[in-house]
């Protein structure tokens, strides 16, 4: 199978972790390493970046094993581009950071993002060296502006964030991943290792999950589920599933010829 690559950058696992709502930084840690992610995301807000050695210090971030996860910080909390904007820019001049997940949502009851200062933002980021990841909402024809804004993937959600109601904008996800040349991550909404298969099995090419794993009874075994359920819909796809037949043709699986009775 061939590794996911993203701005020049190969990662190991299509499952990405977000590290919000953890009952601790150690659970948190062995949710991260039982999923096998590749990449996780950061609140910058939670992080003290005061430090030289960021990485090390922060009681956060000193759980996470940066030599095999990439770390990148997100701008969550932020409503306008301006804050976004300046958010990301802390995150490189404080902890060396030229990766942002890009988050804008200035309503606080759906959390939806802003896809006009989203825009904004991404077209600033760009330019100035940023590998953008914006978080978005299904929207096909916004996905494409970020593209060619020069985003480095789009990341549109499957339902609200902290849902778990699964794919609920699969017929604009499947637009968006047929007219995608850079990686689509499916981000927000999954609540079951099923849908992150269905997410892998449609085309796109990873899934950012953090509420369904971190909220689980237990989240080290959740967590674990969703990196098999990724790992079993990349196997799928890569084999070359056979076209559903007719809904009303059955076909049988032994042949007829031959039979002795």
């Amino acid at each position: 199978m061939d590794l996911l690559e993203i701005a020049g950058r190969k990662f190991h696992s299509r499952l990405f972790i977000g590290t919000g709502k953890y009952s601790s930084p150690e659970k948190m840690a062995d949710a991260i390493a039982a999923g096998d992610a590749a990449l996780v995301t950061v609140a910058l807000r939670r992080v003290d970046l005061s430090g030289a050695e960021t990485a090390k210090a922060d009681p956060l971030l000193s759980r996470i094993d940066a030599s095999r996860v990439t770390i990148v910080p997100n701008t969550s909390g932020a409503r306008t581009a301006e804050e976004a904007v300046r958010i990301a820019r802390l995150a490189r001049a404080a902890g060396g950071f030229d990766w942002v997940k890009l988050e804008l949502t200035p309503d606080p009851t759906h959390l939806l993002p802003d896809p006009v200062e989203t825009l904004k933002a991404a077209e600033i980021l760009a330019k100035e060296g940023f590998r953008v990841l914006p978080y978005i909402n299904a929207d096909p024809v916004l996905a494409k502006r970020l593209e060619e804004a020069g985003t480095a993937a789009v990341m549109p959600l499957a339902a609200p964030i902290g849902t778990n109601l699964g794919l609920r904008t699969k017929d604009m996800l499947q637009i968006i991943i047929a007219n995608s040349s850079v990686p689509v991550v499916v981000d927000a909404g999954l609540g079951l290792p099923s849908h992150a298969a269905e997410a892998i099995e449609m085309g796109a090419d990873c899934v950012l999950v953090n509420t369904a794993i971190a909220a689980a009874k237990d989240p080290v075994k959740m967590a674990r589920a969703f990196a098999l359920a990724v790992k079993a819909a990349e196997l799928a796809r890569d084999a070359g599933p056979r076209a559903p037949a007719p809904a009303m043709a059955a076909v049988a699986s032994s042949p007829a010829e031959g039979l002795m009775f």
